[in-house]
């Protein structure tokens, strides 16, 4: 190969000329002199080529792959490419071109080759890379599902305050345990634990307080509760599940465990508390129990030892569980039954120890109830009051004796007063005034022929509005007196500024005048209290009086009126009315 006559190569115009065509053709991560540099040492590749014998065409194919990994990857850069090397290569660089004519034709094909199978390479390098980033992108996705799930799960089944176990994995646990192939024999347990006025401490020193100690106190039960699961199910309620055990005292040894551990005095945020806990213990065969049962049983054993004074265990007691159903069914039955008219009046005379006249009758409620039968008071007067039914039953009692009292004035004779029992929350009610002027009203029964019992610890009461309400009554002229005297405060000094008009002595004291030894001390008590009460301008009832001879000391000590066996039984109000005829 010979150069052309005169002329002197010149590659790093054709380099120059060449980055001028491909530039802006597509992206290039270089400057302008890295390109022209780049391209320079191509140039030098194509000449060697042209001029080197034998001829070799990989000269071509590694510029056009070089071309590629430089990123002028372009059709249009391919095509200014070609088009500058046929145009310029072989003037620039002073050759013949009949000499090279084949060679050029032949070179801009190997390159061209070189640029097609780069440009290939690449795509499938970039395909295959994308597959593999989606396959990591994948995986990372079903990785971060995994977790997230999972995530989903250590907050489905725990407790995010303490760590513990939450009620569902409790829940799952126990099921689990109670329908494992072959455990029928076998015996679980449960220990149901509360905190004792955890609420003060939230009241007083805020919740975060409040959330600090039932960590400490989650993280105490579970170190000392070792295998056994421990559960928070919410607020300051925690269990601890044995899935098996070999009765009841491994149970209260727990227990005692747990208590312990609650009760040792605690640092949190600069403050050391002390509280203690209540616990409701059930141990039971795994044949025949299930969850449901299984934690209702407990929660109402961790409602006896909390009734209890709490800092203590309960046992599961199935024939107190059975007599507390009983109860829960029969004040659940209080609304019905009132509107039914189960309920009715009997009436108890009030007799004058010194004539022997019917003074007045106390009020007692009864429940015809149609399975149980007749029940007196002490059957279900107590739930009424737990339940708050007290005042829609009280109600019906003080509505009942003004109507039946009032017709007793056809009598002809002097009618006696009635006597009604009021509850604690029947003189706190704030419309009692008006619910007594009411009746009064819409009876006709005379205020004077109404007597009103509240009990002593009613009446010692420091609340203003009650004996407030009650003064006013008093104004009115209907009698108050005070039920079973002796029992609670017995603080006559304080009933100076009562508007009470009579005591009414508890039985207790009456029912030792039957004894000749120990009686002279009781008819001394007796004889102070009425001595006192009748300077104080009260009368004085005895209760439950049964013999002749009860009456007869009750009488010589200046006891006014009694009531009890001896003077008659409670009776309907027809009973009533033939008496006063």
């Amino acid at each position: 190969m010979t150069e052309s006559p005169g002329a002197t190569p010149h590659p790093g115009t054709f380099a120059r000329a060449w980055a001028k065509a491909v530039s802006g053709t597509s992206y290039l991560p270089m400057t302008q002199a890295q390109l022209e540099s780049l391209l320079d040492r191509l140039t030098a590749e194509l000449a060697s080529a042209l001029l080197t014998e034998p001829f070799d065409l990989r000269a071509g194919h590694r510029v056009g792959a070089e071309l590629v990994a430089a990123h002028i990857a372009s059709a249009e850069g391919l095509g200014r490419t070609v088009e500058v090397i046929q145009l310029r290569l072989v003037r620039d660089l002073g050759l013949v071109a009949e000499e090279v004519e084949d060679r050029m034709a032949r070179l801009l094909a190997a390159v061209a080759t070189g640029y097609a199978r780069a440009l290939r390479d690449r795509t499938l390098d970039e395909q295959e890379s994308i597959r593999r980033a989606a396959m990591r992108a994948r995986t990372q996705a079903e990785r971060a599902l995994r977790a997230s799930e999972a995530r989903f799960r250590h907050q489905a089944t725990h407790d995010p305050l303490t760590g513990l176990p939450n009620r569902t994995l409790f829940t799952e646990r126990l099921t689990a345990a109670l329908n494992e192939p072959g455990r029928g024999a076998q015996r679980v347990g449960v220990c149901f634990l509360d905190l004792d006025r955890f609420k003060v401490v939230n009241d007083t020193l805020g919740h975060q307080i409040g959330d600090l100690l039932l960590a400490t106190v989650a993280e105490r039960l579970r170190k000392a509760m070792g295998e056994h699961l421990v559960a928070r199910l919410g607020g300051d309620e925690f269990v601890i599940l044995v899935e098996q055990t070999a009765g009841t005292d491994d149970m209260v040894a727990l227990a005692e465990t747990a208590l312990a551990a609650v009760r040792t005095p605690a640092l949190v945020d600069g403050h050391e508390l002390q509280i203690s806990a209540s616990i409701g213990i059930v141990e039971r065969q795994v044949a025949g129990a299930n969850p449901t049962d299984l934690m209702r049983a407990a929660d109402s054993t961790l409602h006896w030892a909390k009734s209890a004074g709490g800092a203590r265990w309960a046992l599961y007691d199935a024939e107190r569980n059975q007599r507390e159903l009983a109860r829960y069914a029969l004040s659940a039955a209080i609304p019905a039954a009132l509107e039914r008219g189960e309920f009715y009046l009997d009436y108890q005379p009030l007799t004058s120890l010194r004539d022997g006249s019917l003074v007045g009758v106390e009020a007692l409620v009864r429940w015809r109830h149609p399975e149980l039968g007749v029940l007196r008071p002490d059957s279900f007067i107590g739930l009424a009051e737990e339940t708050g039914l007290i005042v829609q039953l009280g109600g019906w009692v003080l509505a009942e004796a003004c109507r039946e009292a009032e017709a007793w004035s056809a009598g002809g004779a002097a009618a006696p007063f009635v006597s009604v029992n009021l509850a604690v929350r029947q003189v706190h009610r704030p419309g009692l005034v008006q619910e007594v002027r009411a009746l009064l009203r819409q009876t006709g029964l005379p205020p004077e022929r109404l007597q009103l019992e509240i009990t002593e610890s009613t009446m010692m009461s420091t609340a203003e509005e009650p004996v407030r309400a009650l003064r006013v009554l008093a104004d009115l002229g209907v009698r108050i007196a005070i039920d079973d005297f002796g029992t609670g405060y017995s603080n006559l000094a304080y009933l100076r500024d009562l508007p009470v008009t009579e005591l009414k002595v508890a039985g207790e004291f009456v029912a030792g005048l039957r004894s000749s030894s120990v009686g002279r001390t009781d008819e001394r008590i007796l004889a102070s209290l009425v001595s006192l009460a009748h300077a104080l301008d009260l009368t004085v009832t005895a209760e439950g009086v049964e013999t002749a001879g009860q009456a007869e000391r009750l009488r010589a000590i200046g006891c006014d009126a009694a009531q009890g066996w001896h003077f008659g039984r409670p009776a309907p109000a027809d009973r009533i009315m033939a008496r006063i005829r």
